[in-house]
């Protein structure tokens, strides 16, 4: 068996390599003890338990898919009543294995578990139902590619996004709740950051923090594009308000586990810091006066942060977090008066191509571009497509040109959303 605080120990003390302990890395449904009377279950968002003396407290249940897996991974560690289950978010990665616990504890005859989460919970279960069709395509097109490609993350849920069998919490709270569960003391907290639902939790007896999301062994995923509005800055004051708690021990979602106040507060820190650097440049730039898109050409993060293995931009990256600041401060118009009230996509790309002498040519131009100005290539294989809709040439150099851009990028955001592409013009060229 792993022994997982000893890993990241020799990760950040630059003894060991990082690879292969991002957020979608590490899903083996195994159940590591980590301290005496805590374990933690590595899946697709892990599952963080403590035993008390009227049973367990679980943190989080995993995704759909993953859920049962979790659920017998525990039981083969324990067979405690599971008491309480804490959402640290309504994610359907956190919350969609819980019906899993709730049938074991039927099985068993036990009482049905108690689910506590933020207030702002069940509103997003709302949203969900409210979206479900949008939310299940976002998730292919951000996901697709990697379940192609072997990674265990489970396929798309058939028929509802979110499980009917995962429970809105039957406990909520607004800004702070202290529960006893066992004689086990837990301070839950709400801070925004990914989500304006999310909880971190101090668990005074351990001197240990559960962080759901938080904190990610990648850059923060605060600019996901497919996804509601994240809040890079109060993200950062909740890392630093961790970082002053003075914990021996840290359990985030995903990747690892971490001990040691100096390696937490340091970790925890250099988060912040990166956060608050884009969110200092970005508005200072829109208090100047720029565009947007000058701004996401300008604002960057120093590549020697870029390196350190909790921040390297695999999941999410800074320039989509740079998106997301003015999204959150500025709104949706971007400083450019001609996509205020644009002409619709077809229209111009069928103009332009007009200019160029066809589709094909444009087609043939971002293909000639693609190795040495991607982002321009992109621009003009989408026109391409979109002018020549049924033309089956046109779509083989639109699925290469983003096939190629998918390849060269880091975050698992911008290649789902690239490779995603490819595949629609593989299709409909009838590769």
């Amino acid at each position: 068996m792993a022994d997982l605080l000893a890993m990241s120990s020799g990760i950040l003390d630059g003894t060991e390599s990082a690879e292969n302990v991002g957020p979608i890395n590490r899903i083996n449904h195994q159940l590591s003890p980590i301290a005496d009377g805590i374990a933690m279950v590595e899946a697709f968002s892990h599952c963080i338990l403590f035993e008390t003396d009227d049973g367990l407290v679980a943190f989080d249940t995993s995704n759909p898919q993953g859920g049962a897996r979790v659920v017998e991974a525990v039981r083969g560690w324990r067979r405690d009543r599971i008491n309480t289950i804490v959402y640290t978010h309504g994610h359907v990665d956190h919350v969609g294995g819980c019906g899993a616990f709730i049938a074991d504890a039927e099985s068993r005859g036990q009482p049905r578990p108690t689910v506590a989460g933020h207030v702002n919970v069940p509103r997003r279960f709302d949203r969900y139902d409210l979206t479900n069709g949008y939310n299940q395509i976002i998730n292919e097109r951000q996901f697709g590619q990697f379940r192609r490609r072997g990674y265990d993350i489970g396929e798309a849920t058939a028929s509802s996004f979110l499980p009917a069998s995962s429970p809105k919490p039957d406990v909520t709270y607004d800004d702070a709740l202290e529960l006893d569960v066992g004689g086990l003391a837990i301070e839950l907290r709400h801070a925004k950051g990914e989500t304006d639902d999310h909880t971190w939790a101090w668990i005074p007896r351990h001197k240990a923090i559960c962080a759901g999301d938080f904190f990610i062994w990648n850059f923060p995923n605060a600019g996901n594009p497919q996804k509601v509005q994240r809040y890079p800055a109060e993200w950062a004051r909740a890392m630093r308000a961790m970082a002053d708690q003075g914990a021996e021990l840290f359990l985030p979602a995903h990747g690892l586990p971490i001990a040691g106040a100096g390696r937490i507060r340091t970790v925890l820190t250099d988060v912040a810091d990166a956060l608050e650097h884009l969110v200092r440049e970005t508005l200072a730039m829109m208090n100047e006066g720029a565009r947007l898109n000058d701004i996401v050409h300008s604002v960057t993060v120093d590549p020697a942060v870029l390196e350190k293995p909790y921040l390297r931009p695999m999941y999410d990256e800074p320039e989509f977090i740079v998106r997301n600041i003015w999204r959150l401060y500025g709104g949706w118009y971007d400083g450019n008066p001609a996509n205020l009230k644009p002409a619709k996509d077809t229209a111009l790309a069928e103009e332009i191509a007009r200019l160029a002498g066809g589709a094909r040519q444009l087609a043939d131009r971002a293909l000639t571009l693609s190795t040495d100005d991607p982002r321009v290539a992109c621009h003009l294989a989408e026109m391409a497509a979109l002018a020549a809709p049924d033309d089956a040439r046109v779509h083989q150099i639109r699925a290469e040109v983003f096939q190629r851009r998918r390849d060269g990028e880091t975050s698992l955001m911008a290649k789902g959303i690239f490779g995603f592409a490819a595949n629609e013009s593989r299709d409909r060229a009838g590769k």
